[in-house]
C-alpha cells in the first residue's frame, strides 16, 4: 500500500510517502522537505510553483501568487493579465508533488492520497481542495483528515506519549496564513475533534507584516516618498524591490527563533536596520496573547479534567517564535511540547491515522459531485470526558458533557466550527418489574427526544403548545426547548400562499437576527415547492450536503445573496423540513459556507 500525505500549507506544502513496507518518510520537492506553495503564471498559460515560481516572480510579480490558500475563498486569481481559478491554482501545487512522488515510485501513483485541512474548513472549502485534487491528475483515493487530528496520531506516535482512550491533546497550530486550535480526544476506535476553533487573521505572515512596519518606521523619514513606491509599488523595479524585501523581513523573523538579535538588510536609499527578538516579541505580543485566550476558552469548552489533558503540542512553522511556548506556560500552567519539526508534523501525522469504513459525503462543486469526499461512519457512542478543571485562574472549569463523537481522522468532514458533530447519550436499560401485573417493561434510549417512524409522521396531527407536533418536535431536537418557538412563520420571509401544514418558528440559538422555522405539511412536493421558493429568492451562491440525526435523514441547500440568507433542511422520507433565515445586511451578512456550519453545529439535530 503506498500512501502519500499532503500538508498543502499557506507558504509551504510539505509531502510524506510510506511504500513498500518502509517508514513514512518526507518527499523532498527541489531539493527541500518545504516546498513553497507559490504559483507563478507564465505568458504562455503554464502554471509554474514552489522555486521555479519564486524566481521567476523577480521577472514580474504581477504573474507571481505566493500564498494561494489564503485564498481559497475566491474564486479566481488575477496573475498579470491572466485569470486563474484557484482550484487550478493549488491543483499546480499538487501536481508538482505527485510528479515528483510519482517519479520515487518509478512512475507509479500512490494508492492513496491524504490531503490535510484546517479543521474549521466548511464544505465549500474542502471540496475546492478535493477538486484541485482531481484536477491534478491524482486517480487513487482521496482521504481528508482535519490538521489537528494528523497532529495528534503524530504526537502519539512517539515513545512515551501514546493517547489512552479517554485521554486528549491540546493542537496549538500557529501556520503562515491562520492559527487553528483543537482539542482532540482519544478513544477506542480513533480520535475526536472535542473543540476547535481558530483566528483567521493571525498567523506567520501577519508577523512578517508587522517586522514590515517595524522596519518602515526606523527608515521612511530619510525618505519618505521612496518608502511609499515600495509599499505600493507602480514599477516592475519597485515590485521586485518589495519582494526581495519582503523575503529578508520573514528571513529576519525566522533567525530570531534562534538568536538574540539580526539585521534586516534594505534597498538603497535606506540603511540596514537591527531588530532584536525583545522587539519582535513586543510587536506581536497582543497578538500571540489572542491566541493563548482562544486556546484558553477552547480547552475550556472541551470539558476535560486536568489528568485527562496529555499535554500541548505546537505544530505550524511559526510556531516556533520562543514567544509562544512562554506565554502558554505563564498564562495556562503547562509547557507545551514541541517535537520534530512542527512544520512536517501534519503531514507525517496524516500517516498514522485510522482508515476504516469511510463512506462518501454528496457535495456539489462547480455543478459536479466531488468524487473521493469521505465522511467517518457514526460508530458507537464513546466513553465520556468529564469536566475540565484547569491548573489556571483563567481555565475556569465548564459543565461536564455527557459524551462526545467518535471521529474517524483518516477522512473527516470536520469542519470550521465542529462540523458534524454528533451527539451520542446512551443511557442504561431500566428493568421495572411491575408486581401487580407480572410485566417487565425496558426502557432503552439513545436520546432525550421521542423518534417517530415515516409513517407515523405522514399527516401533521396535534401540536402541543408551541405549535409543534411530535414529528416536528423530533426534528428540532435541543432548538424546540431553547428556541422559544410559537406557531406561525415569525418575521422571515413571506407566508405561504397557502397552508401548508402545521409551521412553527423558533430563535435562532447563538445568532440574533436569525429563526428556524419548521413545517409539517400533507405533500413533501408542496414544502419542496416552497422552500424551493425561498432559495431561489436568496440568490447568490449555493452549496449541498446530506445531514442526519435523532433517527432522520434528508438533504440541505444552503443560499446567500445580498439581501437573504436561507438554508433549507428536508426529511427524506416524510413531508416535514425545516429552513433557517436571515436578513443579509451589514454585519449580519453571511454565506452559503457559513450558514452550513452554524446549521450542522447548532440547528441539525444531534444522534
Amino acid at each position: 500500500m503506498r500512501i502519500l500525505s499532503v500538508d498543502l500549507g499557506t507558504s509551504n506544502t510539505v509531502a510524506v510517502l510510506s511504500a513498500h513496507g518502509r517508514p513514512p518518510r518526507v518527499v523532498e520537492v527541489d531539493g527541500s522537505a518545504n516546498m513553497a506553495s507559490a504559483v507563478y503564471a507564465g505568458e504562455d498559460g503554464t502554471l509554474m510553483v514552489g522555486r521555479d515560481a519564486e524566481r521567476r516572480a523577480r521577472l514580474d510579480p504581477t504573474r507571481f501568487e505566493p500564498n494561494p490558500k489564503r485564498r481559497i475563498d475566491e474564486q479566481t486569481l488575477l496573475l498579470g493579465t491572466d485569470v486563474v481559478p484557484v482550484n487550478a491554482a493549488l491543483a499546480a501545487v499538487l501536481r508538482r508533488v505527485l510528479d515528483e512522488t510519482t517519479r520515487q515510485l518509478g512512475g507509479d501513483q500512490p494508492d492513496e492520497v491524504r490531503l490535510t485541512h484546517p479543521a474549521q474548513w466548511g464544505p465549500v472549502r474542502r471540496n475546492v481542495l478535493l477538486s484541485a485534487a482531481r484536477l491534478s491528475g491524482i486517480r487513487g483515493n482521496l482521504v481528508l483528515v482535519p490538521e489537528p487530528v494528523a497532529a495528534a496520531a503524530h504526537f502519539a506516535s512517539y515513545p512515551g506519549h501514546a493517547l489512552a482512550p479517554g485521554q486528549a491533546l491540546a493542537v496549538y497550530d500557529l501556520g503562515a496564513g491562520t492559527f487553528d486550535v483543537a482539542v482532540v480526544g482519544a478513544n477506542q476506535n480513533g480520535y475526536t475533534v472535542l473543540a476547535e476553533d481558530g483566528l483567521p487573521d493571525l498567523g506567520g505572515l501577519d508577523v512578517d507584516q508587522a517586522l514590515m512596519v517595524h522596519v518602515g518606521r526606523e527608515v521612511s523619514h530619510s525618505d519618505p516618498q521612496r518608502w511609499q513606491r515600495l509599499l505600493r509599488p507602480e514599477s516592475t523595479a519597485d515590485r521586485r524591490t518589495r519582494r526581495a524585501l519582503q523575503e529578508d523581513v520573514k528571513a529576519a523573523k525566522e533567525a530570531l527563533s534562534r538568536h538574540p538579535q539580526t539585521e534586516v538588510p534594505m534597498p538603497e536609499p535606506f540603511k540596514d536596520v537591527l531588530v532584536t527578538r525583545g522587539e519582535l516579541e513586543g510587536l506581536v505580543r497582543p497578538a500571540m496573547l489572542r491566541s493563548v485566550e482562544l486556546l484558553s476558552r477552547t480547552l475550556r469548552s472541551a470539558g476535560l479534567t486536568q489528568d485527562r489533558l496529555a499535554g500541548i503540542y505546537l505544530v505550524g512553522g511559526s510556531s516556533r517564535l520562543p514567544l509562544v511556548g512562554s506565554m502558554i506556560a505563564e498564562k495556562l500552567g503547562v509547557v507545551p511540547a514541541s517535537l520534530d519539526q512542527p512544520e512536517t508534523a501534519v503531514a507525517l501525522g496524516a500517516q498514522h491515522v485510522a482508515r476504516d469504513g469511510l463512506s462518501m459525503r454528496t457535495q456539489n462543486v462547480e455543478g459536479q459531485v466531488a468524487s473521493g469526499a469521505y465522511v467517518p461512519p457514526a460508530g458507537p457512542p464513546p466513553s465520556s470526558y468529564p469536566a475540565y478543571a484547569p491548573p489556571a485562574p483563567s481555565f475556569p472549569s465548564g459543565p461536564a458533557p455527557s459524551n462526545f463523537p467518535t471521529y474517524s481522522p483518516a477522512a473527516p468532514e470536520k469542519p470550521e466550527k465542529n462540523r458534524r458533530t454528533k451527539l451520542w447519550i446512551g443511557i442504561a436499560a431500566a428493568v421495572v418489574v411491575l408486581l401487580a401485573a407480572g410485566l417487565t417493561v425496558f426502557f432503552t434510549t439513545s436520546s432525550s427526544v421521542q423518534t417517530y417512524t415515516a409513517d407515523q409522521c405522514r399527516t401533521p396531527g396535534q401540536t402541543d403548545s408551541s405549535g409543534l407536533t411530535d414529528c416536528m418536535r423530533q426534528l428540532a431536537g435541543k432548538v424546540a426547548d431553547s428556541g422559544g418557538c410559537r406557531a406561525g412563520t415569525g418575521n422571515g420571509p413571506a407566508a405561504p400562499p397557502k397552508s401548508l401544514g402545521a409551521t412553527v418558528t423558533c430563535a435562532a440559538p447563538g445568532r440574533a437576527g436569525t429563526q428556524v422555522t419548521y413545517i409539517h405539511g400533507q405533500s413533501a412536493a408542496e414544502l419542496k415547492t416552497y422552500t424551493d421558493g425561498l432559495l431561489t429568492s436568496a440568490g447568490g451562491d449555493r452549496i449541498e450536503a446530506d445531514w442526519k440525526g435523532n433517527d432522520l435523514q434528508g438533504h440541505y441547500s444552503s443560499a446567500a445573496g445580498r439581501t437573504s440568507a436561507v438554508l433549507v433542511f428536508a426529511v427524506q422520507d416524510r413531508p416535514l423540513v425545516g429552513f433557517i433565515y436571515q436578513v443579509n445586511s451589514g454585519d449580519q451578512a453571511t454565506t452559503p459556507s457559513a450558514l452550513a456550519d452554524y446549521f450542522e453545529q447548532n440547528v441539525q439535530p444531534g444522534e
